[in-house]
């Protein structure tokens, strides 16, 4: 294997959502592990400090040791963000995301790591404007395409750039 990957789906998904399961078939195509954590007893609740225990799970989730890359969608991504601070990864993979949630208490941060974002024009939940200057304080790969928040109408485009990013990480 070449490392594994922790794809983490959004809030009101599952580990079996459509681009997550995009993800983990082009991850295992190219020789990598996946491990979708399943956050929906987490998500239950509501409580926006949930959020802390979906970052400790997909930390719970890495291997100890070897290459990880973190991925996700909407929540998914915000956590994974997360993560990457505190376990060292060889990449991100956010799409969706969303660089702030009201009422938890922390700044949002990423490991200085490479880094792709897909993010829609028009998503209705996380606004574009705040992923634009998040991606262009870091300098990182940002698509922008024409779609909502769920992204439904690019899921292959993202499989795609995610197949793009982990060939890179085998360059």
């Amino acid at each position: 294997m070449k490392g594994t990957v922790i794809l983490s789906h959004g809030l009101e998904s599952g580990p079996n959502a459509t681009k997550v399961t995009a993800l983990a078939a082009v991850a295992e195509g190219l020789g990598w592990a996946s491990i979708r954590p399943d956050y929906r007893d987490l998500d239950a609740s509501r409580d926006v400090e949930a959020v802390t225990a979906r970052m400790q799970r997909a930390l719970d989730a890495a291997p100890a040791e070897g290459r990880v890359v973190f991925a996700g969608s909407s929540m998914g991504a915000f956590i994974s963000g997360f993560a990457s601070t505190r376990r060292d990864c060889a990449a991100l993979f956010l799409m969706a995301l969303p660089v702030g949630i009201r009422g938890y208490s922390f700044d949002y941060e990423a490991a200085a790591v490479p880094t792709v974002l897909v993010h829609g024009w028009r998503d209705e939940l996380c606004p574009v404007d705040a992923v634009i200057e998040f991606a262009r304080g870091r300098g990182d790969t940002l698509h922008l395409v024409d779609d909502e928040h769920r992204l439904s109408g690019h899921v292959d485009y993202c499989a795609g750039a995610f197949r793009q990013l982990l060939v890179t990480l085998d360059s």
